[in-house]
């Protein structure tokens, strides 16, 4: 979502690659509260971390405790933490988690880009 919200917000201002420490499939509940408000992210896909190890970036952003504590060191980077709920543990209301997850990558995006 952090991806497809960037790229929206911030238009062709930042280069935005997302990825992760266990990459799986774009969560389905994900792509249908970005598509909520415009987004479309059903196309994009989830990739390693280690994919981008060599690569250098003006920002690197955590958006969960446990990819703050896994993320790898990337030089020259500013390192943003966001600490916001991994939506994909919610085991109830899980659309209403996805939507405040959304909406919160939403906000910090435009305050912070």
């Amino acid at each position: 979502m952090a991806e497809g919200l960037l790229r929206h917000i911030a238009g062709d201002k930042y280069d935005v690659f997302s990825a992760g420490i266990n990459p799986t499939i774009v969560n389905p509940h994900a792509i249908e509260v970005t598509k909520e408000i415009g987004i479309d992210i059903s196309q994009h896909r989830s990739k390693s971390v280690d994919v981008f190890k060599m690569q250098s970036f003006d920002y690197v952003i955590t958006v969960c405790d446990n990819a703050k504590e896994s993320c790898p060191y990337f030089a020259g980077s500013k390192m943003i933490h966001w600490n916001i709920e991994d939506p994909a543990e919610a085991i109830s209301n899980i659309v209403g988690v996805f939507r405040k997850c959304r909406d919160a990558i939403e906000s910090l995006v435009k305050n912070t880009f």
